[in-house]
């Protein structure tokens, strides 16, 4: 089948680019005027896209044209408008592209291509979080606390240089951490830390201090929160 008309297939359906619906019609008027008149009635983002597409002028210089990327059920209606030869010529042509995509061969090979997309961005989506992984299966037993400067050593090792002081100030600073250093309750709940007490005594009595510690999984949190900002 000789192609009179640009049809692109690279979307999940085939659209037709507007400006080579309208050099294939033959159009005599501005293509801004036709495809305003043309286009009344059907919805952008649902029966068409603007795009642009580049082409050659006269002095060697490369500039932008307006285009359209219809849907074919608009591209038919444009053309049955038309009431032209031009135009049946043009709308058969594309009842056959649409009868040729839809053969059984063309379906199946369209979800081929699409499973293997799939695969391909799986095994992408695998690889990119392959580190997470690896430090997960480290840390995740929720049993393994540590107190912060372990934490530092332990950011340190996955490179992610902070230190627990400026560690303390950017969990302060995400509101993970009250002023006194101690998590919001919510993170505890979520089991993201543990907070233990001890006394000790002083001159003036006994005296009780608290502790924050990171859980395996608060380790995997905080650690996925880093690598992300420091990316």
């Amino acid at each position: 089948m000789n192609e009179i008309i640009k049809v692109n297939y690279e979307t999940d359906e085939p659209t037709v680019s507007a400006r080579s619906l309208y050099e294939g019609l033959e159009i005599k008027k501005r293509f801004s005027s036709w495809f305003g008149s043309n286009s009344q009635g059907f919805i952008e983002g649902e029966d068409f896209t603007s795009v642009l597409s580049g082409t050659v002028v006269n002095n060697g210089a490369h500039r932008d044209l307006q285009d359209y990327l219809l849907s074919v059920d608009m591209a038919k209606h444009i053309c049955l408008m038309s009431r032209t030869d031009k135009g049946k010529q043009c709308r058969q042509y594309l009842i056959d592209l649409e009868k040729a995509w839809n053969t059984p061969e063309q379906v199946m090979a369209r979800a081929l291509k699409l499973a293997d997309k799939t695969i391909k961005n799986l095994e992408l989506t695998i690889e990119e979080q392959r580190p997470l992984v690896d430090f997960a299966n480290k840390v995740s037993d929720s049993s393994n606390l540590i107190d912060m400067g372990k934490m530092a050593k332990l950011l340190k090792d996955e490179h992610i240089n902070i230190g627990r002081n400026r560690l303390f100030e950017w969990l302060r600073r995400k509101e993970i951490l009250m002023k006194n250093n101690i998590p919001y309750q919510r993170y505890i709940d979520g089991g993201y830390f543990q907070v233990k007490e001890s006394v000790y005594e002083t001159p003036y009595g006994s005296k009780t201090q608290q502790t924050t510690y990171v859980t395996g999984r608060g380790q995997i949190y905080i650690t996925e929160k880093l690598r992300k900002e420091y990316k």
